[in-house]
């Protein structure tokens, strides 16, 4: 029976008998024990403790202990807190703002929008933050109606749930970026409690690397038949609504439609995924959610934030946003048994991994730029990144959804890529760490001779 060797020994044979070093590995083993850690179990618990609230409606009771959002987003801080509590390493805190009757017409009454948010803070970059969001809030057919039972199982008790059980695990570790961990309010009647956050993040001057967006993570059951628990989709916009007339007008000669930083952070997740849990298949969706519909990343995105929608590919729409009942033997309501608990676990490491992958990475790369105008070879430039050993340059058919070449460089603020032509492909940089995590990729914003 031949015995395991440590590592150690097997390099060492390698070193040996062919003579090369080995490079590094290409994946850092701690995300494989994030990835172990997460627990459908846990997902679970917290699934049904939402649900036994009855309904977390927005304007639902707050003053009761067991029904109502108040006594949901009491639990829910309740919780972070414990997290908190054990691993001294988060600032846990409500986050609010007052919406009136007359500022929209899914309120109906003047309320207080609660976020529960919990930050753990960076080692190095304290302001720069991951966010990963689930929604507090549930309704049933009529939103105006925040008095009957609307469990909200899957829209959104998954997503929170979710968001709960990263915290769990990656509190668990030490990073140099800022991980938030928010469940959000207001979102069904019009995103406010997305609005909020991203408001107080602008306002206390949050360097945001993206929010990934939860809603509704547990479903596996298409409405179309479709069963899968391993496709899940990731919505991105192309571009930053915020973009100026200078950048559009440069897109017209450069390209870049579909290389804005939210489709950046879209592709950095697809990557990860595809790296770390190749049995998932993440869908880019290249859109900023459902056709003609919204989520909680969008007030980010309409502030100038990179954030994407992370979600079931497959939705069963009798689930969602329906009253309890059953007609013609078709049965509805977004109740419990909707829900599949391991592949909410799926999506949930999903998100952790890439919080983790993005928190210990170095800031991106600034004021990219490329060259290489009517010239046998592209050239690029960025300024250099604290605590970044090496950039890699990606590159890439300019019709390819992905990037499909790279290489690295060492400590560098230029490099030109010989024998590759300016014209037929987009090019990104993005800055390594002595971890091997990367940054974000940039899209270059200009150029040079």
């Amino acid at each position: 029976m031949l015995k395991k060797l440590p590592i150690s020994i097997l390099m060492l044979s390698v070193i040996l008998l062919t003579g090369k070093t080995v490079s590094a590995q290409d994946t850092d083993p701690k995300i494989y024990d994030i990835i172990s850690s997460i627990s459908a179990d846990s997902i679970e618990a917290d699934i049904r403790k939402l649900v036994s609230f009855g309904t977390r409606n927005t304007f639902s009771d707050t003053v009761s202990d067991t029904r109502g959002i108040g006594a949901a987003r009491r639990w829910i801080k309740s919780e972070f807190d414990n997290i908190a509590s054990d691993c001294n390493c988060m600032d846990v805190f409500y986050q609010k703002d007052f919406v009136k009757k007359e500022d929209g017409s899914r309120i109906p009454k003047d309320a207080w929008v609660v976020n529960v948010v919990a930050i753990q803070k960076g080692t190095k970059y304290p302001n720069r933050y991951i966010i990963m969001s689930g929604d507090i809030d549930s309704r049933a057919s009529n939103t105006m109606n925040f008095k009957i039972d609307a469990p909200g199982a899957n829209d959104n008790a998954s997503g929170m749930a979710g968001t709960m059980e990263a915290a769990r695990v990656l509190s668990n570790y030490k990073f140099e970026n800022s991980i938030v961990y928010v469940g959000l309010s207001g979102e069904e009647q019009g995103l406010f409690g997305g609005k909020g956050l991203a408001e107080y993040a602008k306002k206390n001057n949050w360097d945001i690397i993206g929010i990934l967006n939860n809603d509704m993570i547990g479903n596996i059951e298409g409405v179309d038949g479709v069963i899968s628990n391993r496709d899940f989709r990731i919505f991105s916009e192309p571009v930053p609504p915020t973009e100026t007339e200078r950048e559009r007008t440069m897109r017209r000669f450069y390209g870049g439609e579909v290389d804005g930083i939210s489709r950046q952070l879209a592709r950095y997740i697809h990557k990860t995924t595809k790296t770390y849990m190749p049995e998932m298949n993440p869908m880019m969706i290249y859109r900023l959610d459902r056709f003609g519909r919204g989520g909680h990343h969008r007030p980010f995105n309409d502030l100038g934030f990179a954030g994407v929608r992370i979600m079931e590919a497959h939705e069963n729409y009798n689930r969602q946003h329906q009253d309890i009942r059953t007609e013609n033997g078709i049965e509805y309501g977004d109740v419990i048994e909707g829900v599949n608990f391991d592949y909410a676990k799926k999506l949930t490491s999903v998100n952790a991994i890439n919080l983790a992958s993005l928190a210990w990475s170095p800031p991106a790369p600034e004021k990219v730029e490329i060259g290489g105008i009517v010239e046998a070879d592209t050239k690029l430039r960025w300024e250099s990144v604290e605590g970044a050993v090496g950039y890699k340059i990606y590159w890439r058919d300019t019709t390819a959804p992905q990037w499909q070449h790279s290489r690295f460089v060492k400590n560098v603020s230029e490099f030109t890529l010989d024998g590759i032509v300016i014209d037929n492909f987009f090019f990104g940089v993005a800055a390594v760490g002595e971890n091997a995590h990367e940054s974000v990729v940039v899209f270059p914003s200009g150029t040079f001779r």
